[in-house]
C-alpha cells in the first residue's frame, strides 16, 4: 500500500532518503490532492497577474530572438516554417501542445504515489517549487512568444492557423472564448518543458523496461522541439525551463527540511484544535497511542528494560508462564500425571533447562 511505504519517505532529492531527525510523513490522497490543486491554482491565478506591459515583454521578446540569432541557436525559424507547411506535423503538435502537460504530469504523479510512493514527496516537492520559481520568471520577465511578434519576424501561430481542427481559438492553446482568461506573454520560462523534464526523469529513475526508458527521452525532446515549431517559445525559453527545474532540485533538500520543522512544530497544536481528533486518531497518531495508552504495562517494561507480564481481565501470568497461574495447576497435578511426562510449569530435567527457559521467554 502505498501509505505504508510512504511512511519511509525521506526528505532527501529524490532518492527518498530520510534526512537525519526529521520523521517520514505519512501521506493519504486527501491531503495530497488539495495540496496539489492549491499549488496549481496559485500558479494560475499567479499567472494572470504577472501580465505586466505588453511592450516590455515584446521587448524581452526581440531581446531573447537577437541573443540566439548571434549565437546562431535561432531554431524557431526552420521549425514553425516545417509545422506551417505540413499539417500533418503542426496539428498533432497544436495537440501535443494544448493537452499532454494537463495529463501527463498529473498521471506520472499519481503513478509515484500508488507504486513509487517512497520517492513521491520528494518528487511532488521538485516539482512544486519548480512551478513556483516558474511563476518568479513570469513576474519579472514578461515575455512576448514568437507567435505573437510582428510578421515581419517570420513566425506563424499555428494555434491560430490550425484552430479549427482543436479546441483552442485564435488567441491560445485555451479553449475557445477563454484566450483573455490566459497570460500570453508568460513565455519565459517554458514550464512545458520543465514538466516534461520531470516526468521523463520520474520515468527514467523509476520506470522498468525499454518503453519507459525510451518514453523518458522523447517526452522532453519531442515537447522542446513542438514548443517551438508551435512559435510558443523560444530556444532560450526551453533552456530556462531546464535551469528552473535544476534550481528546483537543489532546493527540494532545504524545502523538505523547513516542513518537517514546520509539522513538528505546529502539527500537535492542529491536531489538539481538531474535534475528536484524540478519540479516534489516525496514521502515526493511531501507532503511537497503541504503544503506550493501548498497553501501559508493555510501555513502562520498555522504559525500564525488563521483561513485562501479560495483564488481561486481572489475571496475570509470570515469566514462563503461557496461561495465568500455569505453574501452579502444574503442581496441583502433577501427582496425576502419567510416569515419564512432565507437568506443564514443572521445571525441566537439568539436560534441557536451558531450552526449556528459552524458550519459555520467548514464547511470552
Amino acid at each position: 500500500m502505498p501509505q505504508t511505504e510512504a511512511q519511509g519517505a525521506g526528505n532527501g532529492g529524490i532518492s527518498g532518503h530520510r534526512a537525519r531527525g526529521v520523521p517520514g510523513p505519512r501521506l493519504r490522497w486527501w491531503t495530497e490532492l488539495p495540496l496539489i490543486l492549491l499549488v496549481y491554482g496559485a500558479y494560475s491565478a499567479g499567472r494572470l497577474l504577472a501580465r505586466g506591459d505588453v511592450t516590455t515583454a515584446v521587448d524581452h521578446g526581440l531581446s531573447i530572438l537577437r541573443v540566439e540569432k548571434t549565437l546562431n541557436l535561432n531554431l524557431e525559424h526552420p521549425l514553425n516554417r516545417l509545422f506551417t507547411a505540413h499539417a500533418s506535423l503542426g496539428v498533432p503538435a497544436d495537440f501535443w501542445y494544448a493537452s499532454l502537460h494537463y495529463l501527463v504530469t498529473p498521471l506520472i504523479l499519481i503513478w509515484m504515489f500508488r507504486s513509487r510512493a517512497a520517492h513521491y514527496a520528494a518528487a511532488r516537492t521538485w516539482l512544486m517549487v519548480s512551478t513556483l520559481i516558474g511563476l518568479i520568471g513570469f513576474s519579472l520577465m514578461p515575455t512576448c512568444p514568437p507567435r505573437l511578434l510582428a510578421s515581419g519576424h517570420g513566425f506563424v501561430d499555428t494555434m491560430a492557423q490550425y484552430s479549427d481542427w482543436g479546441w483552442w481559438g485564435g488567441q491560445a492553446s485555451a479553449p475557445r472564448g477563454m484566450g483573455s482568461m490566459t497570460n500570453q506573454y508568460a513565455a519565459m520560462p517554458s514550464l512545458h518543458v520543465g514538466w516534461s523534464l520531470w516526468c521523463g526523469v520520474m520515468l527514467w529513475r523509476y520506470g522498468r523496461g525499454p518503453v519507459a526508458k525510451t518514453a523518458a527521452v522523447a517526452y522532453p525532446l519531442l515537447t522542446t522541439i513542438v514548443v517551438m515549431g508551435t512559435a510558443n517559445h523560444y530556444f532560450l525559453d526551453a533552456v530556462a525551463g531546464v535551469a528552473v527545474m535544476l534550481v528546483g532540485l537543489l532546493l527540494v533538500k532545504p524545502v523538505r527540511r523547513l516542513a518537517g520543522r514546520v509539522t513538528a512544530r505546529f502539527g500537535p497544536v492542529v491536531a489538539a484544535a481538531l474535534p475528536g481528533r484524540s478519540g479516534s486518531g489516525s496514521g502515526g497518531d493511531a501507532a503511537s497511542a497503541e504503544g503506550t495508552d493501548a498497553h501501559p504495562a508493555r510501555a513502562m517494561n520498555a522504559t525500564s528494560g525488563t521483561h513485562a507480564s501479560v495483564v488481561s481481565g486481572g489475571c496475570q501470568t509470570s515469566t514462563g508462564e503461557r496461561i495465568p497461574h500455569q505453574r501452579k495447576l502444574g503442581a496441583e497435578s502433577g501427582s496425576r500425571a502419567p510416569s515419564g511426562v512432565r507437568p506443564a510449569g514443572r521445571p525441566a530435567d537439568s539436560g534441557d533447562g536451558a531450552a526449556a527457559t528459552a524458550g519459555g521467554a520467548a514464547r511470552t
